[in-house]
């Protein structure tokens, strides 16, 4: 595991367009379709990372307290396949499944979408306003594996009461850290 910190992504960037597989239902989903009337929330995540495995819980609580006000939640997994089958759709379905994610779970097979989002890490997160403008691209909050700091999604959940009081983006944004998103190895 090689633990990285997630790279710097300007306020007010717009939102990169995707359409992609979502593992749950079978079908391509687009940004335009799956974003909130308030703002979205696109989380780049995977299935064996402890530091993804250590905050599931919380993303999936996050997104049941903010999808009734108007935010919009879509997970993204970049992770090859080909060097890590178990980030594979059909497992990532499972997993989706098991967790009751309430959002999508969108698969980026060529990882064109995490390059168009300079996403590297796992959890990699990012906000975005009601005009797909980013407003926060950090942490869940102070947790890890091991750190004994509880998961509660602090950070985060400022960030969107930030959004949703329309409020301006929380400062001192810390950068998200986890497992390095797993690239197509160079052939």
């Amino acid at each position: 595991m090689a633990l990285t910190e997630s790279t710097h992504f300007p306020l007010n960037t717009s939102a990169p367009d995707f359409t992609l597989l979502d593992t749950i239902s079978g079908e391509l989903r687009a940004l335009q379709s799956l974003k909130g009337d308030k703002g979205t929330v696109i989380f780049f995540i995977c299935n064996h990372c402890p530091f993804v495995l250590h905050i599931n819980e919380q993303l999936v609580a996050l997104a049941n307290d903010y999808l009734p006000l108007g935010i919009g939640f879509i997970a993204i997994s970049s992770n090859s396949a080909e060097s890590h089958p178990q980030d594979g759709p059909e497992f990532m379905k499972q997993r989706a499944e098991e967790l009751h994610y309430p959002f999508p779970y969108l698969y980026d097979a060529t990882q064109e979408v995490a390059r168009a989002y300079a996403a590297v890490c796992t959890p990699d997160i990012y906000v975005f306003d009601e005009e797909l403008h980013s407003v926060y691209h950090g942490q869940l909050d102070g947790s890890r594996p091991g750190n004994g700091v509880p998961v509660t999604g602090e950070d985060l959940r400022k960030a969107l009461d930030a959004l949703l009081n329309r409020e301006d983006p929380i400062e001192n944004q810390q950068p998200s850290i986890g497992c390095n998103i797993k690239w197509h190895p160079f052939k």
